[in-house]
């Protein structure tokens, strides 16, 4: 059985304390899913940046806070 590729998620957040938190790797279907579970755990967090990590390719940004 082939299983496709696990995408993962890095996000970089603002805690609702002010704290930034840099290099959460969240797995997911898609950037959405990836932030619901995010949003699980940090609730009322500001996403600063989030970055794709495929397996065998190079990481690219895909949102920044400006």
């Amino acid at each position: 059985m082939v299983h496709p590729a696990i995408t993962k998620y890095a996000f970089r957040i603002s805690t609702r304390g002010g704290l930034v938190v840099d290099k959460l790797l969240i797995h997911g279907k898609d950037e959405g899913d990836a932030e619901r579970k995010l949003r699980q755990m940090y609730q009322h967090c500001r996403i600063l940046q989030c970055t794709v990590h495929r397996p065998g390719e190079n990481t690219e940004p895909l949102a920044e806070a400006s």
